[in-house]
């Protein structure tokens, strides 16, 4: 075990990052009805945050409910509990969560907890299971856990589990948050949604390639996303775009003056912050 990862203990600060889609197209369905989807993932530098502290009990506690979110439902208790069952453990666990990223934004934050409870536990409890092993538990609790535990920015296909790190230029980005909640169902649901688009290569993407499929549903079905897009859209070098399924938008600067003065320039009210991507996740370390 490396210094690194002796140095995450019991009530350390373990962070869930947010991550955009810098494009996400839609190439095709599954017999299951599960989408094909092609995206890369960027991860950002602001997100939720977790403590954990033990529990002699075996009972998996979380400390900060969400409203109108039941526990046995919440994706933090249900990967604590997954990574109890899938190696006999018999410790407990209160997880504490200061949640900074909205439900429904399209920005993983989710997924994101439901990674670093894995990841941390994993730690915590000593049980050294390997990447691949906790990135295949985190898939049957959503698509978008494993990048999460994979730790890298990464060109994503398949329902979101085959992954390839790739390399990203350093950006800031300015994110608006639409003071609604977008039902990821009701937009994949959509029979207007294209699910058509060509694949393509891995290699050959760059950034600045391709869009998002998701978001002429979503603009339709809630014009406050079209709104936030094009107001931030008129402030940025290049259009702003959605994140996932919404509702979060989101556009790319090249440094942190650049962002802070598109920031400064949204109307009062507006709820926005800025941010630099991330070249890994912040535990890329407590897994091997």
């Amino acid at each position: 075990m490396t210094a690194n990862r002796l140095a995450w203990g019991w009530h350390s600060i373990y962070p869930a990052p947010a991550k955009l889609n810098l494009f996400l197209h839609v190439t095709g369905r599954r017999a299951d009805g599960y989408h094909l989807l092609q995206t890369v993932f960027r991860f950002l530098g602001h997100g939720d945050r977790l403590r954990f502290s033990p529990r002699a009990d075996g009972l998996i506690h979380l400390t900060t409910p969400l409203p109108g979110v039941v526990a046995e439902q919440d994706l933090t208790v249900r990967a604590a509990r997954l990574l109890q069952t899938e190696t006999a453990c018999r410790a407990g666990v209160d997880i504490r969560i200061e949640k900074r990223l909205p439900l429904g934004g399209g920005l993983g934050g989710g997924s994101s907890d439901a990674a670093t409870v894995l990841l941390a536990l994993n730690h915590l409890w000593q049980l050294d299971l390997p990447r691949w092993r906790l990135q295949k538990m985190g898939l049957a609790l959503g698509a978008d856990v494993p990048v999460f535990i994979f730790g890298h920015n990464a060109f994503a296909e398949g329902v979101g589990e085959k992954l390839q790190a790739v390399e990203l230029p350093p950006r800031w980005y300015v994110v608006l948050e639409p003071p609604l909640q977008v039902p990821t169902a009701a937009i994949f649901g959509a029979p207007e949604l294209k699910r058509d688009s060509l694949p393509i290569e891995p290699q050959a993407w760059r950034p600045g390639v391709g869009g998002n499929d998701l978001e002429a549903v979503a603009c339709a079905r809630f014009p406050s996303i079209a709104r936030h897009i094009a107001c931030l859209s008129a402030l940025a070098p290049s259009p702003a775009r959605m994140s996932g399924s919404g509702a979060c938008v989101f556009a790319e600067f090249a440094g942190r003056e650049e962002a802070g003065a598109a920031l400064r320039q949204l109307p009062e009210g507006m709820r926005s912050w800025a941010t630099a991507g991330l070249d890994r996740h912040p535990l890329l370390e407590l897994a091997d």
